[in-house]
């Protein structure tokens, strides 16, 4: 508190009572002192009586795009399950995609002292996580790396997954085959759409832009998109869909079509295999995911300093009868 009060030109009482949210202090010696806490990194410290013990908190924090999402409710447990051998427990929030609400979130849990943190980053910049990770606590970002931060990452292998997507779809005799991505800011987003134009010159067909749509999709707008790229002179006879909700609005678009088409979607769904026909995947194992970067919190809370580590993790096609269709099949 010394420094924030020697920074603000304040009294350490009345840190104290701008941190502790007492009245009586004007708004802009307020003000000062909250400038000075953010310049200087601090953090308000929940669990100061624990840690003046040199106790745990017993705590990490993982901050999620959306929990109600099945894989991140995978990749949640498998992080409960490592934590759990450990003695931890696991404090999760969603960040909805919004970049202010991970920050809001990260900084929560930090404030509240947790062990180390998990992100699924929603933004590119996390330099607000720094005081923390120089001041020794291990932060791993998963499923998309951070944006201006060096810390042990968690990716899966999205090139080679949608690579390996189109050349069974142009196994099977498609040549126009069509890509529905998420926003392309969406790290995962981005590095699936390289994998499928990659794909597509390897596999020999051309990249056709009006046969690709990226952004955040809802029902209706997967619904008109399929309109226009199945119609027309030369609609697309497959599509390659970036993840299991945008799978989902595509199946229900397509439902009691008679024509319909090949379909490979990223990441894995509940009854996939027990449609008509059951939905080949690009399988992404969210449990895997979460193990290896709860696996990598837990080394570095146990000691290991050595430089941040980057690992890619595998993906698997699984065919199972929607990607084997042929172009103009019918129900």
């Amino acid at each position: 508190m010394s420094d924030v009060a020697r920074l603000a030109g304040v009294s350490i009482k009345t840190v104290s009572r701008v941190v502790n949210a007492e009245p009586g202090v004007h708004a802009d010696t307020a003000g000062r002192v909250l400038a000075a806490i953010e310049r200087l990194g601090f953090r308000r410290n929940v669990g100061a009586l624990n840690l003046r013990r040199g106790l745990s908190t017993g705590t990490i924090g993982l901050v999620l795009e959306d929990v109600g999402n099945p894989f991140y409710s995978g990749l949640t447990r498998a992080v409960e399950e490592v934590a759990r051998g450990f003695g931890r427990q696991v404090l999760t929030g969603s960040s909805d995609e919004n970049a202010d609400r991970e920050r809001e979130l990260a900084l929560e849990f930090c404030a509240r002292r947790v062990d180390g943190l998990i992100v699924v980053p929603a933004g590119l910049r996390h330099g607000y996580l720094m005081p923390e990770i120089t001041s020794g606590m291990p932060v791993v970002f998963v499923d998309r790396p951070a944006g201006d931060v060096l810390a042990d990452t968690v990716l899966v292998d999205n090139l080679e997954g949608a690579a390996a997507a189109v050349a069974h779809l142009v196994a099977h005799g498609h040549r126009r085959v069509a890509f529905l991505g998420d926003s392309p800011d969406i790290f995962t987003a981005t590095e699936r759409l390289r994998g499928f134009r990659e794909g597509c010159a390897k596999a020999g067909i051309p990249y056709d832009e009006t046969l690709v749509a990226m952004g955040p999709h809802t029902a209706a707008g997967v619904a008109s998109v399929l309109r226009r790229l199945l119609g027309g002179r030369a609609p697309a006879t497959a599509v390659l869909t970036g993840n299991n909700r945008i799978t989902v609005h595509v199946l229900r678009a397509i439902a009691g079509s008679r024509r319909r088409p090949a379909l490979i979607g990223f990441d894995d769904f509940e009854l996939a295999d027990l449609l008509e026909p059951p939905v080949s995947v690009v399988a992404i194992d969210p449990a895997t995911l979460g193990r290896a970067a709860a696996e990598l919190l837990f080394n570095r809370l146990g000691g290991d300093t050595a430089a941040p580590r980057r690992l890619v993790l595998p993906v698997r096609l699984i065919p199972r009868g929607s990607g084997e269709l042929r172009p103009g099949s019918r129900r």
